[in-house]
């Protein structure tokens, strides 16, 4: 659609360029489908974009990473995503470094950093160990525990939908939920290309939606992003 959401003015506290995500409890991610990618099977840079509920553009996100990487590691990759805003201002950065992936090994687990504006850390999503289910600790910029996700068995990616709950760190409440959807039989069958929806609350930390951001796009690359 051609529609864009209009960017506010500076809030007291709020990383500039964040001041959008006080207005929102959800966001649409939306993978951009690479016709190369497609038919020929040969690795890309992921580019998102990201939506609010009246399906406007609030932001955009482009994987940068080298050809070398995306080949030989494909979804195991090191990334680093930059989202910008619609008039191309670098708002947050999400940084994964390379390490390995197994669900039966406590050694091999993933993180993620998440920068706003770059250079200002707001937060990590750290895997915890679980043999049969995906679950993640979400850290504020002291590497304080602050959330947690929690996933289905394994990811279960071949469901037509997969919820991601966000819970309290005592786990008792439910507060939101990364949702990967349904795109389709062709799409889900040639393509890598998913889409997610997050929800959290309208009075979560605008720091913490950012992570929140960050942690769908670690989920997408540990759970959905394989060659077809």
């Amino acid at each position: 659609m051609n529609m864009y959401a209009v960017p506010s003015p500076g809030i007291p506290g709020c990383p500039p360029g964040l001041e959008y995500l006080t207005q929102v409890d959800q966001l649409l991610i939306k993978q951009k489908v690479e016709v190369v990618e497609a038919l020929m099977g040969f690795e890309s840079n992921n580019k998102y974009e990201l939506r609010n509920v009246m399906g406007q553009n609030v932001f955009y996100a482009v994987e940068e990473n080298d050809c070398l990487s995306r080949q030989c590691c494909g979804p195991l990759r090191p990334f680093s995503i930059h989202v910008l805003d619609n008039f191309g201002q670098e708002i947050i950065s999400v940084t994964r470094p390379l390490k390995c992936m197994s669900c039966f090994f406590p050694c091999c687990l993933q993180e993620l950093e998440v920068q706003a504006p770059p250079g200002n850390t707001v937060g990590y999503v750290i895997q915890q160990w679980s043999p049969l289910s995906p679950r993640f600790i979400v850290a504020n910029e002291h590497n304080e525990p602050v959330l947690k996700i929690h996933g289905p068995f394994c990811g279960w990616s071949c469901l037509p939908d997969v919820d991601f709950e966000i819970l309290t760190m005592d786990e008792v409440s439910k507060i939101g939920k990364i949702s990967k959807q349904w795109t389709g039989l062709l799409r889900e069958a040639f393509t890598d290309a998913d889409n997610f929806g997050i929800q959290f609350p309208m009075d979560l930390d605008v720091k913490m939606k950012a992570v929140m951001i960050g942690a769908c796009f670690l989920i997408d690359f540990m759970f959905f992003e394989s060659t077809n």
